[in-house]
Parts: structure tokens; sequence; C-alpha cells
């Protein structure tokens, strides 16, 4: 008899769990949100976004200076700025994300920052993309363990205090320009035009 009461009693316990395990609360849209998250934390960043995420903040550091001195002293120091800190602070930020860094146009002020063959194909095609109103996207080629990846610098009103026609320009940074740059070719641009690009290189992983 005893024995009898047990098996039942141990079958009930068994049905019991089984319903229990069956029934679970539903997750809430917050809990859900958190799942997303972690597992979207987990997935690695694409190459594309590697490489936006060192030309985004090399920009930062850029502009942020740029800006600040153009605010502070004038759009004629900020030009000085540029000539002696913009390549530096580029650099520096190259070490942080491990990279080589560039600033290359076909139009240069500096000629440090001629575009090689490779790079002046990407900013031909930049162009095009502006001008046919297409969806920007960065140009990326995989070459042995390397990345290399290309996204334009594209003219905004600020930009054209120093990039705009020389028509336009102030007088007295015009006379800086040509001080500091006599082989300038950077001027004569409009807003929404791609003065140059981002020329990036980085290990693969």
């Amino acid at each position: 008899m005893k024995n009898s009461f047990y098996l039942v009693l141990f079958v009930s316990i068994v049905l019991f769990s089984s319903c229990k395990n069956e029934t679970k609360e539903p997750i809430s849209a917050s809990e859900k949100a958190a799942e997303i998250e972690e597992a979207s934390s987990k997935i690695e960043p694409s190459y594309a976004q590697i490489g936006l995420d060192m030309a985004f903040s090399t920009k930062a550091q850029l502009g942020k200076n740029l800006m600040g001195t153009m605010k502070e002293k004038g759009t004629n120091e900020a030009l000085q700025f540029c000539n002696i800190k913009a390549i530096p602070l580029t650099d520096s930020m190259a070490t942080v994300h491990r990279a080589r860094i560039k600033r290359v146009s076909d139009k240069t002020r500096n000629s440090n920052n001629k575009a090689n063959e490779t790079e002046l194909k990407s900013i031909e095609s930049f162009k095009n993309v502006l001008v046919n109103g297409e969806e920007i996207k960065p140009i990326l080629e995989t070459k042995n363990d390397s990345v290399y990846f290309y996204y334009p610098i594209v003219t905004n009103g600020m930009c054209l205090k120093c990039h705009g026609s020389k028509e336009t320009i102030d007088p007295d940074v015009l006379a800086s320009l040509n001080k500091l740059y006599p082989t300038d070719a950077a001027t004569g641009y409009t807003e929404n035009e791609v003065r140059g690009i981002w020329s990036i290189q980085f290990k693969a992983k």
C-alpha cells in the first residue's frame, strides 16, 4: 500500500514539474530588446563600419580643433592651424586606430595630400555618385592582410571660407593662402562637391 502511495506521489510530482516547465512567463519588450542588444554586441563590425568609425572619429578631432580656432581667432588663424597641425593630428589618430589614415585630393593644397592612381579612381567614382544623387557607400578593397577603405569628403558652407571661389574668399585669407601654399589648387568649390577622400588602410581580421 505504501509503495503504491509513493508511486502515485512520484508520478504527480513529475507531471506537475512538466506542466510548470512548459508554461513560461512572457518576455517583455524591454527584455527582448536587451537580448537583441546583447546578441548584436557579439557580432564583429564590418570592415565598412570599422573604416567609417576611423574616418568620423578623425574628422571629429580635426573639426573640433579647427572650429575652436576659427571661433576664437578667426578664419585666418584656422588656416594656420591646418597648415601646421592637420597632418600631425591625423597621424596621431592613425596611431590610436593602428591604421594608416590620410586625407587626399585630386586638387591639392598641400602636396603631401596628393591622391595616387587608385585614390583618384575612387574620387571620380564618388563624384559620379554625388552627381547622380545615389547613396554614398564606402569603397573597400582587401589585399593580402590589409583592408583599403575610401570615403568622400564633401564640401559644406564652412569649407568655402577657404575652398570657395577666389572672388568670395576673404582677401586676408586669400593672401595667407598665397603665402602658405604658392601652388594651391584647392579653391573654386561650391557646396556638396567632392573635395577629396578619406584613404584608410588597416589590418584585416
